[in-house]
């Protein structure tokens, strides 16, 4: 029963803005389950759901997996905006933005935690980004290339 109300829990989720417990509990006993706040309490617990801003200014819950999805995708959008060139040296990507953007996208490579990647480092208008082998750095420009696009 349980694991039958955490995966209607997790498509309803998905497919509409859901604001409170309270609101969920409806939801839920709608779909034939009857619940306690504490039961849905529990619930959202066990499946680390937490709550995040809308477009609308409003919040719903989330998983942790479409937070963090929804936050890189912001990350990728202000490091296509800000990002002036791209470039190698030896094992080092030298990624050049505008002044006083570097620390954003900077941000927004390490949420990218693409493994041939061992760390970043970001100043005020230029990220050294440290390549584990440098067999793999061509391949890492042109995937940030892309991301400016």
């Amino acid at each position: 029963m349980k694991t039958k109300r955490h995966a209607i829990i997790l498509k309803v989720i998905t497919s509409q803005n859901v604001e409170t417990q309270e609101e969920l509990a409806n939801i839920l006993s709608t779909q034939g389950f009857s619940v306690t706040q504490a039961t849905v309490s529990r619930d959202i617990k066990e499946l680390r759901l937490i709550k995040v801003l809308t477009s609308e200014g409003r919040y719903k819950y989330a998983t942790v997996e479409k937070a963090e999805s929804d936050l890189q995708e912001r990350f990728i959008r202000l490091f296509a905006n800000c990002v002036i060139s791209v470039t190698s040296a030896s094992n080092l990507i030298v990624v050049k933005t505008m002044a006083g953007s570097a620390s954003v996208a900077g941000e927004a490579i390490d949420s990218l935690k693409w493994t041939e990647i061992a760390g970043s480092i970001a100043g005020d208008n230029t990220i050294f980004v440290a390549v584990r082998d440098g067999k793999n750095v061509q391949e890492l420009v042109k995937r940030f290339q892309k991301m400016m696009k």
